[in-house]
């Protein structure tokens, strides 16, 4: 069984955004490994085998995208199982510390947002465009960003300290990548309806009240699904992208205009 378009990778891929982004390049002909923390295997398990049925080759690489090594090795294996690396989605991120000031936020916390949401993208960017420039031919790098990485929100400091750090990673890669044929980008949801986003509500009452006022704030009066999120990547990992690079673009239902 040959890959159609390629090998694609997506971290923080057993749930919600990066589940769909998998499915989806699944979809589209790319053979696609998977990666979560290891709590979360046996959802990836079942990811892979639905790949599988969609006619494509898949593995799962459980691991920790902050650690240094991990990156390097899950890279690493994912080229000896696959063969090569074109497409690296860099998707993983945490919520949170919602619903507290600044000046609430402990040094801990703001040192854990920054370490999942930013510390992780600079690896993954860092060790897929390594392989990307030696094994040649160009490549796709998508990283995760945020709404909240363009405009800063009450009570996310930490997220949004974070997201906007995505964001110029993202452009400083593009800037370094782009003559070995690499493009670099992001996508920047808004309120998507993910179990990371109704896992920011401590009740089913606050879960809802918290939809029905991001349904609000859009003038589409709704929130965004998981495969809003995919088709986004799945444009941005095609050749047909290959004019756009250092970009983070918005898919938000309107919250928020560049």
């Amino acid at each position: 069984m040959s890959s159609a378009k390629g090998v694609a990778f997506v971290t923080g891929a057993a749930q919600g955004i990066g589940r769909s982004i998998a499915l989806r390049l699944a979809a589209d002909g790319f053979d696609v490994a998977v990666n979560d923390i290891t709590a979360k295997s046996a959802e990836l398990d079942t990811l892979v085998d639905e790949i599988k049925q969609k006619g494509r080759k898949s593995s799962k690489h459980a691991g920790d995208v902050s650690n240094d090594e991990t990156v390097r090795k899950m890279i690493e294996a994912v080229v000896g199982e696959h063969g090569r690396l074109d497409v690296m989605v860099a998707n993983a991120g945490i919520a949170g510390p919602f619903g507290k000031k600044l000046i609430e936020v402990s040094a801990e916390q703001f040192d854990r947002v920054m370490q999942v949401n930013t510390r992780s993208m600079f690896l993954c960017y860092k060790y897929a465009g390594l392989q990307m420039i030696k094994q040649g031919g160009g490549g796709r790098i998508i990283g995760a960003c945020s709404v909240t990485g363009k405009k800063a929100m009450q009570t996310q400091a930490a997220y949004s300290a974070s997201k906007f750090a995505v964001r110029g990673l993202t452009q400083a890669a593009a800037l370094e990548l782009g003559e070995h044929g690499i493009t670099v980008n992001a996508y920047a949801p808004g309120a998507i309806d993910t179990p990371m986003l109704r896992g920011t509500a401590t009740s089913q009452e606050e879960s809802d009240a918290m939809t029905e006022m991001f349904k609000k704030m859009s003038p589409l009066g709704m929130l965004g699904t998981p495969e809003d999120i995919a088709s986004l990547a799945s444009f941005l990992a095609s050749k047909e992208s290959h004019f756009i690079t250092g970009q983070t673009i918005s898919s938000n239902g309107g919250i928020f205009f560049d």
